[in-house]
């Protein structure tokens, strides 16, 4: 996914969130939005390549071991955006509240094309976890997320 996929589908001059630019330098951080858009979910983002990488988790984030929960990659967001909150309006893309349910610090453990590993301090969110690339049908979005 790529930062300009965000921008093309946001109509800036309509709603508050940031267009943003891909950052020089990774904080290594993430967030968890709370997102009451047309189904409630929430979006789970990590800091990585300038951009936070992103995922809409029906279920949220498992916070117990061998719990497995779907993870949909979605488009890259800007980095900006991991201080949202706010209304998206009515008609824009997303639209709907955005709380950030919980935010902090992450350690990178490993990193492949189809696999993720990472270490979550959060408020709420800690331990380590993977996000691992599935082949479900066609759907080439498809993750899981677990916490190990």
């Amino acid at each position: 996914m790529t930062l300009r996929k965000y921008q093309i589908k946001k109509k800036f001059n309509k709603t508050p969130e940031p267009k943003g630019k891909v950052e020089q330098d990774n904080l290594f951080r993430f967030v968890v939005h709370e997102h009451s858009a047309q189904h409630y979910h929430f979006d789970f983002r990590l800091e990585l390549d300038g951009v936070l990488k992103s995922w809409a988790v029906p279920k949220g984030i498992p916070k117990e071991a061998k719990i497995k929960r779907l993870a949909v990659e979605v488009e890259d967001h800007p980095v900006s955006y991991i201080d949202f909150t706010g209304i998206i309006p009515k008609g824009q893309y997303g639209a709907g509240e955005v709380k950030i349910f919980d935010k902090g610090n992450f350690r990178l453990i490993s990193r492949t094309n189809s696999q993720i590993e990472f270490e979550l301090m959060g408020e709420k969110i800690k331990g380590n976890y993977i996000l691992i690339k599935t082949k479900m049908g066609n759907d080439l979005n498809s993750w899981l997320i677990f916490k190990k």
